[in-house]
């Protein structure tokens, strides 16, 4: 039998029996405890750190978890094998998934959030658990056997110390490189779905953020791994009393400058914004639709005449100059809704922006003609006239179009969905000729995916408008999750971003990512029904937009880290080949 790796898991260890049969039995069961016990110990660390980075995010909000979590994370799996540490990340990433997804749970269909709660949470654990398998790879030290439970974890890190500091510099920062390579891949792979990025966490730290008009939310992600990682070689540091006092400082140090610099950068950013000198009077209805009520065709009349009575409300008094209504809020585009609305327009002298449904015929054979349905926002003029139609681009799998239908018909009975959207083509641009007003249109979850936004501004858009759709959640931590993942397009393009929902979080963002105005019922909550009116800024008449850099050249930044993480594990992979043929 050929020896064992010098960082393989504690559960694989041999424990040596002596010759006599009594004691032998003893210490079998005496062995195998202390084997599984401290394997036991750092998975549920991991399901704890799981919990913490769930509690980084809105509602909970707690987020300086995040900037410890990472490096905790790394500290509970150090030394524990190559196998062990993915199934720590994956406990890790499980847990935090699940309790970030609770909502998926509170889609009021049979039994079919459950399956798609549990499989969503399961695909999206290999991100964290493959995370930390690469981070301990490219780690600069090999691991003994002596790295068992709390106090042999604290030897194994404190093994870092005895490495240069700019070989624990580098480690660190390629641990960053490489959570960010899978937040790119996660943004991308199987249609993709980059809920919730680390840096989403740190909406309210308005300073640090900045650093997204260069590299994207995925900068801020980085930053937060660099420093966790960083501080978790201090502390390696700091446990080796025979060394310095200070010599953890040397971890410390070239990220807080960086981290210090950003800030001071940021702050810079938010004192150079533009006088305003044109503004556009919104106005945003938030029916508050129940999801049962949407799928309920006797209830189309009684919800229609809802928005519309919403709609004279916010149009009475001072009149706005442009009528929002969300994502699913027409029940049915017939000839009495069609009439009602252009009535609306027509009467109050107001542009209209509302979501609904289309339909277009197309011919599939000779006898028999067939429609392609749409997910789709509407502008309307003040004379009742329709200007332009955007139609989704990135549909919901299961939710607005079910994957492989086709070949695997059976699928159609996991989700509620009969008829499947087709997606959109291109962005499109709304322009409000008279007031000199550029809007760029995304719907549902389409704005928290960067490269979808980013493509759909140019340089004379004045703001983006999502409508949205989250009743599907009821009164859940969805609504909250969304937008603070959806506020990061304002900052990566230096634009506005308008968010109009059925249900919340109905605001509008500034160009520097700050949340200015939430409609919020006469309870305080954002869930119920209403009207928010906002002025947005728009650019001085005649004059196209700067450009920021992230605009320009998209995940640059992103893309970069996730060369670079390849480039490493190809590195390790060719000198363990050299080390076999040797």
């Amino acid at each position: 039998m050929g020896g064992t790796p010098p960082n393989d898991a504690e559960s694989e260890r041999v424990v040596t029996r002596p010759h006599a049969s009594g004691p032998t039995k003893r210490a079998s069961l005496t062995t195998a405890p202390q084997i599984k016990s401290p394997l036991l110990k750092r998975y549920l660390a991991g399901a704890i750190l799981g919990l913490a980075l769930t509690a980084a995010f809105p509602t909970i909000g707690l987020w300086p978890l995040a900037w410890v979590a990472p490096g905790m994370l790394v500290g509970a799996a150090i030394g524990a094998g190559p196998a062990n540490t993915f199934r720590i990340g994956y406990v890790a990433g499980l847990v935090q998934w699940l309790s970030t997804l609770y909502w998926l749970l509170l889609i009021p269909v049979a039994w079919y959030p459950i399956l798609g709660w549990l499989a969503l949470g399961a695909y999206l654990a290999l991100y964290p658990a493959t995370w930390l398998w690469l981070v301990t790879q490219m780690a600069p030290v090999k691991f003994s056997r002596d790295s068992q439970g709390f106090t042999g974890g604290l030897r194994a890190l404190a093994r870092f110390a005895e490495i240069p500091v700019h070989n624990r510099v580098c480690w660190a920062l390629a641990a960053a490189a490489a959570w960010v390579a899978l937040e790119i891949v996660r943004t991308h792979l199987l249609t993709g779905f980059p809920w919730l990025p680390l840096g989403a966490s740190q909406y309210k730290l308005v300073p640090l953020i900045q650093i997204a008009s260069v590299t994207g939310v995925y900068g801020v992600s980085f930053l937060l791994v660099w420093c966790s990682v960083s501080i978790l070689l201090a502390v390696g540091s700091a446990v080796r009393t025979n060394e310095h006092r200070l010599a953890w400082l040397g971890d410390v140090f070239l990220p807080g400058a960086v981290l210090l610099g950003l800030f001071i950068w940021g702050t810079s950013q938010l004192g150079t914004e533009p006088t305003t000198v044109r503004k556009i009077e919104v106005a945003m209805v938030q029916p508050s639709i129940p999801q049962t009520m949407i799928w309920d065709p006797r209830e189309n009349a009684a919800r229609f005449t809802k928005i519309i009575e919403l709609s004279k409300a916010a149009l009475a008094g001072d009149k706005p100059d442009l009528l929002i209504w969300p994502e699913a809020a027409l029940p049915s585009f017939d000839e009495t809704t069609y009439t009602a609305i252009t009535n609306l327009v027509v009467t109050h002298r107001v542009w209209m922006i509302f979501g609904a449904d289309e339909a277009e015929a197309r011919a599939d054979s000779a006898t028999e003609t067939h429609y392609d349905y749409f997910n789709s926002a509407i502008l309307l003029s003040p004379s009742g006239q329709f200007i332009a139609t955007y139609r989704k681009r990135h549909l919901v799998m299961f939710g607005e179009y079910i994957p492989l239908r086709r070949w695997l018909p059976f699928l159609g009975h996991f989700t509620p969905i009969q008829t499947g959207f087709t997606p959109g083509t291109q962005p499109v641009q709304f322009e409000l000729d008279d007031l000199g007003a550029n809007i760029s249109a995304l719907i549902c979850f389409e704005d928290i995916f960067p490269g979808l936004a980013r493509k759909s501004v140019r340089d004379d858009t004045d703001f983006l408008l999502n409508l949205t759709n989250n009743g599907w959640f009821r009164e859940s931590a969805a609504q909250w999750q969304h937008a603070v993942s959806a506020l990061f397009r304002a900052v990566e393009n230096g634009l506005p971003i308008v968010r109009c929902s059925n249900n919340g979080l109905t605001c509008w963002v500034d160009a520097h990512g700050r949340i200015r105005r939430i409609f919020r019922d006469e309870a305080g909550t954002i869930y119920g029904n209403g009207i928010l009116k906002v002025q947005v800024p728009l650019r001085r008449s005649g004059q196209l937009r700067a450009q920021t850099f992230y605009t320009r050249h998209g995940d640059m930044f992103a893309w970069g880290c996730f060369a670079v993480t390849i480039a490493i594990m190809l590195k390790k992979l060719l000198a363990r080949k050299r080390q076999l043929d040797a």
